[in-house]
């Protein structure tokens, strides 16, 4: 097989032969080995001798921004700084001015629906396992268009599906790493399956978590449960929903919330399922590995916490951090 060998010339000259339909959706970008912002997708690049590449060995979180406003920042920041403290992660000198930076890329993308991922690497420096071979720590910080998910699906349901796929240990579940193997077969699974989302389920048959989603179910009495966190990551969309959730409970729509150990039988005993994340918000489930779940559509919970997080999504200055 003969295969050219391009001068830096002629793959300059190629750059437009990279361009994929799926480009449309990325804006811009800061990595700290340029020291600024591209806006050209096929500048978009990691270098591929940093172990984010090559061992998943970085952190990242990503956060929505809504009209110009970034959502619950602090709170996606504080995780991803938890997670790097995990696994010994020093975090790089441009991390110290972040939030300026994710304005001015956010800017550089000229579009105020966005979400915006941000990941720390190890760093490049060469090839094998050892972390030490990284010259220092890396920020890259990305800016996509925010796509909403069709109103049908709100209106309707989504399908579940139980997955085969181990869920992560207890020491990794609160950390956000790059390594996301088994979120992904998660998703394959399911895909597979012809569902919408597939779920875990931990070594004892106690529920965990989806691909990249948090699950929340009412049980016949009207409490709102939850998953704990031994094997599940602490999602703040989750976390802001704990917390809106307490006006249904003032208002008798709930009887409570309560984090806990369920299994099969008490999950599929339950009126509604829900799961939730940055951008999916709250969405209802209509039938779960084959089974309808409650009337089959979605419930009153489900809609009362999704109204209730847009709402706070809009306007509730607490946790809204203007980019604009």
């Amino acid at each position: 097989m003969q295969l050219p060998v391009f001068t830096t010339a002629e793959f300059k000259a190629r750059l437009d032969d990279f361009r994929r339909p799926w480009h449309e959706n990325y804006l811009s970008m800061y990595a700290t080995p340029w020291g600024g912002i591209v806006t050209d997708p096929v500048l978009m690049t990691v270098p591929v001798d940093d172990h984010l590449v090559h061992r998943g060995d970085g952190v990242f979180d990503v956060f929505l921004c809504l009209n110009g406003k970034a959502y619950s920042l602090e709170a996606h920041l504080a995780r991803l700084e938890r997670s790097a403290a995990r696994i010994g992660l020093w975090l790089p000198e441009d991390y110290a001015e972040a939030r300026s930076i994710f304005r001015a890329v956010a800017r550089a993308g000229g579009e105020r629906d966005v979400c915006i991922r941000t990941m720390v690497s190890r760093g490049p420096g060469g090839f094998s396992a050892d972390p030490y071979e990284c010259a220092a720590s890396q920020l890259y910080v990305i800016v996509f268009r925010y796509v909403p998910r069709p109103a049908e699906r709100y209106e309707e349901g989504v399908v579940l599906s139980s997955v085969t796929v181990p869920v992560k240990p207890s020491y990794f579940a609160q950390v956000k790493s790059c390594d996301y193997l088994l979120n992904a077969l998660v998703k394959k699974e399911a895909a597979d399956a012809g569902a919408d989302f597939g779920v875990t389920w931990d070594e004892q048959g106690f529920l965990a978590e989806g691909a990249t989603e948090n699950i929340l179910l009412v049980s016949p009495e009207g409490e709102l449960l939850i998953p704990t966190f031994d094997r599940t990551l602490r999602g703040t969309t989750l976390m802001r929903l704990m917390v809106l959730a307490e006006d249904l409970v003032r208002e008798g729509v709930l009887i409570g919330i309560r984090q806990t150990q369920i299994d099969r039988s008490w999950a599929e005993s339950c009126v509604e399922v829900m799961l939730c994340g940055t951008t999916l918000h709250v969405m209802p489930v209509r039938e779960w590995d084959g089974r309808k779940v409650g009337e089959g559509k979605p419930g009153p919970v489900a809609r009362r916490l999704r109204q209730a997080l847009l709402e706070d999504m809009r306007s509730n200055d607490a946790v809204l951090t203007p980019l604009f």
